[in-house]
């Protein structure tokens, strides 16, 4: 029996942008590729004379990727009054998962000390949500780190990691692997607020299901993307819309169009 007629037309359709994404990210890529720029940290008296409307944001892409991913997301958040915004790139080739969680750590302490000891939000795309999660979980990262949005993380891990098994980085994304098994454990007292987008049709997290973020000790809302899919997610427009309506408050708005919430 044959896929029904408009369930085919939806899966053409999620397949047309991510087509469409990755063609786009493709060509943005080079830009990624050097380090952001950091300032250096100013006077303590110049952050209270002169403080930003919104906290600082770090930006995390995800395996074989770089932080061009974000570049719209970046310039729909300096339109709207983020003036303290950062990409940040890494090399999951050389670096394991809790590695680069640690290396997080060190940007985000970076961070605060650059503004004035605000705490930061952190946005992950992929295997960047999941380093961002860890940091937060497991190594202390709620004491910095006030809210973490994860687009088309395998908070449950993927089975296809199975295809890039010789690097150690994605055998830790196996379902079951010691870093789920980690991250299953309890973290009483985690302040920091998730927020989980995943795509409805996201070809690379499998079973689809493990994209959302369940753990009774943390506070997290999951968001499911109609119609979109893994590489589509950070350059959605509607989501895009909607991390910055989880970034200025505590609850997450009312979402339209394309997204539904999810149990």
């Amino acid at each position: 029996m044959g896929i029904p007629f408009c369930r085919a037309v939806t899966l053409a359709r999620a397949a047309g942008q991510e087509g469409s994404a990755l063609v786009g990210h493709l060509l943005l890529y080079p830009s990624g590729i050097p380090p952001e720029r950091w300032p250096l940290p100013a006077p303590a008296c110049a952050h209270s004379a002169d403080a930003a409307p919104h906290t600082p944001v770090l930006l995390l892409h995800g395996l074989f990727d770089n932080r061009a991913v974000f570049s719209r997301m970046r310039r729909s958040l300096a339109s709207h009054g983020w003036e303290h915004v950062h990409a940040l790139n890494y090399n999951p080739i050389t670096v394991d998962l809790r590695e680069a969680a640690d290396l997080l750590g060190r940007h985000v302490r970076h961070t605060r000390e650059v503004y004035g000891g605000e705490r930061v939000a952190v946005v992950g795309h992929s295997l960047g949500g999941l380093i961002a999660r860890y940091y937060v979980q497991r190594l202390g990262g709620d004491e910095h780190v006030h809210t973490v949005v994860t687009l088309a993380t395998p908070h449950e891990g993927t089975l296809s990691a199975h295809l890039l098994h010789p690097l150690p980085i994605s055998r830790q994304l196996l379902p079951g692997s010691g870093v789920f098994q980690e991250l299953g454990a309890p973290a009483p007292g985690c302040t920091t607020r998730f927020v989980a987008f995943r795509g409805e049709h996201d070809p690379l997290i499998l079973p689809q299901r493990s994209a959302a973020l369940r753990h009774p000790d943390l506070w997290a809302e999951n968001v499911l993307v109609l119609g979109s899919g893994h590489v589509t997610l950070p350059v959605h427009r509607t989501v895009i819309t909607q991390v910055r309506e989880v970034l200025t408050g505590p609850q997450l708005g009312v979402l339209d169009g394309p997204i539904r919430l999810t149990a």
